[in-house]
């Protein structure tokens, strides 16, 4: 039975914040869908003091932005979207398009088509999450799709260059400085000077994730994607330092933010609890992380691997960092998890910035039926058929016409019926099965 040292905050707690986060949401996109631009600029106003004469950057406001990054910054840009586009590019070359012969005479399909337009948001609130650029726009401009635009909050006042340098090196057709809620509805609504897009991608914080889940169906959604989350697993095989430096790395993130820790080791779990303490007094980020460690911090000691398991896969986190002995246990025993972190010479941030893997996950158990965004995201797998032959469409007639006459589809059963009689030169009576 596994003993939590520490639990976070009550369930109840984080239900009542998540029911305030869906009120103000929904007002948001009414107030939108009802006075579009106007409403984006009055928000922007009120929760940024940004209201410029277009949110939208021209080619001279991209290059003046760019023009800002030190040479460093942008050739480490470069190189991190290197990595992202050679991935994604791997993933895409597993999508084959298929056709097959099923039966003879019968041909079946399908083809791969990206999406026609996506909007990317890129979070810039707390920090300007320049990588989350890569994240959806690289993979997006990879899948092939048409039309990609792109949104980041301002930062100190304008636009931040290393973001739009980022999404402009992407691929984005249009760059917007726009944040929060106003952005992603701005995106999928459409505005009377932006056309909405078919699908929304990226991460956020509480509120940008709830306006996408309120907005998938209008728009596809790429996945839930909140407030982040890390779950380490972790035996004695690693001391308590690393440990706590990998729960506060992503910690920091914001104050909503889990961070766990699941170990068969009594002794690596006080030893990281106290760590964790230790370096709380000397991060720069200890406000944010240090909150979300106090609130949403856990401590579990399990008795053997098989229940460290058990335990991951209940909590189904977005990031699993796995220091053991074997990692390739939980590789080959986990099944919810968004991205897998394995052994302690790798660590979520190479994930997040730089080595080559999508960093937008699924939080809040999503992971228990969808994994992270990638290529296949963004293409639809659509199917097609062909029937060749007189002989086949008869065959499949019969078989088709007797089975819409069981469940009572007397029309369905014609469209059916009249192929026999074309093609299989038989006499079926009307809206009735074929013998």
């Amino acid at each position: 039975m596994p003993r939590f040292l520490k639990r976070g905050m009550d369930a109840g707690a984080i239900e009542e914040a998540d029911a305030k986060v869906r009120a103000t949401v929904e007002g948001i996109l009414s107030d939108i869908k009802a006075r579009g631009d106007e409403a984006v600029r009055e928000l922007s106003d009120k929760f940024d003091k940004w209201s410029p004469p277009s949110f939208r950057l021209s080619p001279q406001d991209i290059e003046h932005a760019i023009g800002q990054v030190a040479s460093r910054d942008l050739e480490d840009i470069k190189f991190a979207q290197a990595q992202v586009r050679n991935f994604d590019r791997k993933q895409r070359e597993t999508m084959t398009d298929l056709e097959v012969e099923t039966l003879p005479g019968v041909v079946l399909g399908h083809r791969h088509i990206p999406v026609n337009s996506i909007g990317c948001y890129v979070p810039g609130g707390r920090y300007p999450m320049v990588a989350s650029a890569h994240m959806s726009i690289v993979t997006a401009k990879v899948a092939g799709v048409p039309r990609i635009i792109a949104c980041a909050p301002p930062f100190r006042g304008g636009p931040h260059p290393a973001i739009v340098a980022a999404m402009h090196f992407g691929g984005a057709d249009e760059i917007y400085v726009l944040g929060g809620v106003q952005a992603v509805a701005m995106m999928a609504l459409g505005t009377g000077s932006v056309g909405a897009v078919d699908m929304i991608v990226g991460p956020g914080n509480a509120y940008v994730a709830e306006a996408k889940r309120q907005l998938y169906g209008r728009v596809g959604i790429d996945l839930l994607a909140g407030p982040t989350e890390t779950l380490i697993i972790a035996d004695d095989s690693v001391d308590g330092e690393i440990c706590a430096t990998d729960l506060l790395g992503q910690a920091e993130h914001g104050p909503t933010s889990p961070a766990v820790l699941i170990t068969n080791s009594e002794k690596l779990a006080r030893a990281t609890m106290s760590e964790v303490e230790r370096l709380l007094k000397i991060l720069p980020t200890a406000d944010a992380a240090g909150k979300a460690w106090a609130d949403y911090g856990e401590v579990i000691v399990c008795t053997d691997e098989a229940e460290m398991i058990t335990e991951a896969d209940r909590i189904a986190s977005e990031h699993v960092q796995v220091m053991t002995r074997d990692p390739d246990v939980f590789l080959n025993g986990m099944r919810n998890y968004g991205s897998l972190f394995l052994g302690p010479r790798t660590n979520v941030a190479y994930g997040d910035k730089v080595i080559g893997t999508n960093h937008t996950l699924p939080t809040k158990k999503n992971a228990r039926f969808t994994g992270g965004l990638w290529v296949g995201k963004f293409m639809k797998t659509c199917t097609y058929q062909k029937v060749l032959t007189d002989e086949a469409s008869a065959m499949v007639g019969e078989y088709c016409s007797r089975l819409c006459m069981l469940e009572g589809f007397s029309g369905h059963a014609e469209q059916a019926n009249v192929r026999v009689r074309r093609y299989g030169r038989r006499n079926v009576p009307y809206a009735q099965a074929a013998e």
